[in-house]
C-alpha cells in the first residue's frame, strides 16, 4: 500500500466511523428488527419455526457476527460494512468511486443509509456480483447474487445486473446463483422451518407488496436531487464513453419504478451503478476540471442538508443528554420502556411487544415467549402503515395468529401501539380479552405502557396486582 493509499483509507475510515458513532445511542427501524431476531437465535430459537421473521435469514446472520449487540459494537460493524463496500468500488474505479459511495452512505436520510437492513446490506453483494461478472467470473458472480437474494428478495435484480456483463455465460451464472439458495433451503428443510419460511417471507411479503400504494415520483425526484452530483458525473461519462453501466443504471431504475414503492432505502439499488459510472468520469481528464467544479457545488446540497444533524447528535452524546430529534423520539421512548422491563426482569423472563417496536427486545435482550412476538402478524397490518391504518392484509390469517398468541404467556407485555393508533388498540380484539386480563401495569414511558404477568393459573401476582390490572 502506498502512502497515498494509506492516507486515503485512513481519512475515509475516520469519516465513516465518525458518522456511525453519532448514532451510537439510537436504533433505527429495521436494524432493530434484525438485532431482535438475532438475539432470539442466541437464545436457541430458530427463525420462522420458533419465532416470526419475515425477511431472508442472512440478515440476522450478519448481526450474529458481533453478538447482536447495540451501541459501539453495532456502529463499528456498520462502519466495517461500509468500508467493505467502498473497497469493492475502489477495485473497480479507484479513489473517486470509493469516496463517492462513502459520501452518499453518510449524507442522505438516516433511515435510508444508517440501518443495515436488507436493501442496504444488499449493496455489498450487488457490487461484488457485477464486479465479478465484469471480470468474467460468472459462477462467483452468481454466488454473490444468490447471497443478495438471501438478504433481500430484490436480489433477483442483482442476478439480472450481473447478466448484463456476462450474458454468454448464463449457465455458470445461474449455477452460482442456485448454490447458496439451495444450501439455505436445505438447512431450512432439515430444521423443519421451510413451510413457515414460505408463509412469513413469501406469503406475507406478497400480501404486503400487493396492498401497498405508490409514494409517487416525488420521493424519486428528491433522491435524484440529493444525488445530483452522482447523476451529473455519470451522464458526463456516458456521453463520452458509453458503457454497460448505463444499462445497469437504467435497469435498476426500471425495477424501482416497477415496484411502486419509494421508501428511501429502496433507492440504494441505484447507488452502485451511479458510483461506478461517476468514478469512471474522473478518468476522462479533459472533463475533470469542469466536472470537479460542478461536483463541489452539487455535493454541498446533501452535505449542508444532512451534515448539521451529525454535529447535533455528537454534541448531545458528549453532553450525556437525551436526543431531542423528533425522528428518534419513538426509539428514545422504547429505550425508557426497556429500562422499566429490565429493572423488573428475572432470568428466564420473556417479552411480547404490541406494535412494531423490536428495539424493546434489542434493548432488553429477552427471549420471546412464542412464535408471535409483535403485533404485525396479530393485526395483519404491516409496520410501515400501522400507525395510520388499521386495514389488515389478511384478516383470517391475523385472527389465527391472535389465537396462537393467546396460548402463550410472556412475562412482560409492552404496548407501544394502542395510544398511537386507537383503531389497533389491543383491547379491541376479543381473542385476546382473557389473555389481557392476566396482566397488570408496572410502568409507562410516554405513550408506551409496560405490563407484567400478574397471574398464572391459580397464582396471583404481587400485592396490589389486582388493582393495577391491565387498564387503558
Amino acid at each position: 500500500m502506498t502512502r497515498r493509499d494509506a492516507l486515503f483509507w485512513s481519512c475515509l475510515a475516520a469519516a465513516i466511523v465518525a458518522s456511525r458513532l453519532c448514532h451510537i445511542n439510537i436504533l433505527w427501524a429495521d436494524e432493530d428488527y434484525h438485532l431482535a431476531a438475532a438475539i432470539q437465535t442466541l437464545h436457541g430459537k430458530l427463525p420462522y419455526r420458533d419465532f416470526w421473521y419475515d425477511k431472508p435469514p442472512l440478515n440476522l446472520a450478519f448481526y450474529l457476527l458481533f453478538g447482536a449487540k447495540t451501541g459501539m459494537a453495532l456502529r463499528l460493524a456498520d462502519s466495517a460494512f461500509v468500508l467493505l463496500c467502498c473497497a469493492l468500488a475502489f477495485l473497480w474505479e479507484r479513489y473517486a468511486a470509493a469516496a463517492l459511495l462513502a459520501f452518499f452512505l453518510i449524507f442522505y436520510l438516516p433511515s435510508g443509509v444508517m440501518p443495515l437492513e436488507p436493501d442496504t446490506l444488499m449493496v455489498l453483494p450487488h457490487l461484488a456480483a457485477v464486479y465479478l461478472a465484469w471480470k468474467r467470473q460468472p459462477f462467483w458472480a452468481g454466488v454473490a447474487a444468490g447471497i443478495a437474494f438471501q438478504l433481500n428478495v430484490r436480489g433477483v435484480f442483482v442476478l439480472a445486473f450481473a447478466a448484463l456483463f456476462c450474458w454468454p455465460a448464463m449457465p455458470a451464472l445461474a449455477a452460482g446463483f442456485l448454490a447458496p439458495n439451495l444450501v439455505v433451503l436445505g438447512w431450512l428443510a432439515a430444521a423443519g422451518a421451510l413451510p413457515p419460511y414460505w408463509q412469513q417471507v413469501w406469503r406475507w411479503g406478497w400480501l404486503y407488496a400487493a396492498s401497498g400504494t405508490s409514494g409517487g415520483f416525488r420521493a424519486l425526484l428528491g433522491w435524484l436531487g440529493f444525488h445530483a452530483a452522482l447523476l451529473v458525473a455519470a451522464v458526463a461519462y456516458w456521453r463520452r464513453a458509453p458503457s454497460r453501466t448505463l444499462a445497469w443504471f437504467a435497469l435498476a431504475l426500471l425495477f424501482i419504478l416497477g415496484e411502486l414503492k419509494f421508501a428511501p432505502r429502496y433507492f440504494n439499488l441505484l447507488l452502485p451503478p451511479l458510483a461506478i459510472a461517476s468514478g469512471a468520469a474522473f478518468r476522462l481528464r479533459k472533463d475533470s476540471r469542469v466536472l470537479g467544479c460542478v461536483f463541489i457545488a452539487l455535493l454541498a446540497i446533501p452535505a449542508v442538508r444532512f451534515g448539521p444533524r451529525y454535529i447535533e447528535l455528537a454534541r448531545e452524546d458528549f453532553a450525556g443528554a437525551p436526543h431531542t430529534w423528533r425522528d428518534v423520539a419513538m426509539d428514545q421512548e422504547s429505550r425508557q420502556a426497556a429500562a422499566v422491563v429490565t429493572a423488573a426482569a428475572q432470568p428466564g423472563d420473556t417479552v411480547f411487544v404490541w406494535g412494531y417496536r423490536p428495539d424493546v427486545v434489542a434493548y432488553t435482550r429477552l427471549p420471546v415467549a412464542g412464535r408471535i412476538w409483535d403485533s404485525q402478524p396479530a393485526t395483519g397490518v404491516p409496520a410501515d402503515r400501522h400507525l395510520s391504518s388499521a386495514r389488515p392484509v389478511d384478516e383470517g390469517w391475523a385472527r389465527e395468529n391472535r389465537e396462537e398468541l393467546a396460548r402463550t404467556a410472556p412475562v412482560f407485555l409492552v404496548d407501544g401501539l394502542s395510544r398511537y393508533n386507537p383503531e389497533l388498540d389491543i383491547r379491541r380484539y376479543p381473542e385476546l380479552a382473557a389473555w389481557l386480563s392476566r396482566y397488570c401495569e408496572i410502568g409507562r414511558a410516554g405513550a408506551t405502557a409496560v405490563y407484567r404477568l400478574c397471574e398464572t393459573g391459580n397464582q396471583t401476582g404481587p400485592p396490589g396486582a389486582e388493582k393495577g390490572r391491565f387498564r387503558p
